[in-house]
């Protein structure tokens, strides 16, 4: 019998999605990272899969959109919003000049909330998340 899908913890808005299909178009498979630095490092970026690389403490917290692309974190940044489910939205306004998306006048930006006490004992009866050191984009 196949392992149970995971709780979620990061999902796209529908914006968010279509522009997520559109970008993949352009770019091929895509993957986002959020390090939880300052500025826009605190914002999602979304990369082409092959021109990021993760690092060994990054944490995958999911995959989101119709071709499941990855969504890392930063290990730093996990331990701030590990009770938290994100939600990436699409807004307008410039982010980061790496971005993909940053050429199209628009931004990913994360909402949040936390996680309900129902959501927090699914996700401490699962196996913890796999890292950059055990997974493979």
């Amino acid at each position: 019998m196949p392992p149970a899908p995971r709780t979620a913890r990061v999902e796209l808005t529908e914006p968010a999605a279509a522009l997520l299909r559109r970008l993949a178009g352009q770019h091929g498979p895509l993957m986002f990272h959020q390090s939880g630095g300052c500025c826009d490092g605190s914002a999602p970026m979304c990369y082409p899969r092959d021109e990021f690389r993760v690092g060994a403490q990054d944490v995958l917290l999911g995959r989101v959109g119709d071709d499941d692309t990855p969504f890392w974190m930063s290990a730093d940044q996990f331990g701030y919003w590990q009770h938290t489910h994100l939600t990436v939205d699409v807004v307008p306004g410039r982010g980061s000049g790496f971005s993909v998306e940053a050429p199209e006048g628009v931004r990913f930006l994360i909402r949040s909330r936390l996680l309900s006490d129902a959501e927090q004992a699914r996700i401490d009866a699962e196996p913890p998340l796999p890292n950059g050191a055990d997974h493979e984009l």
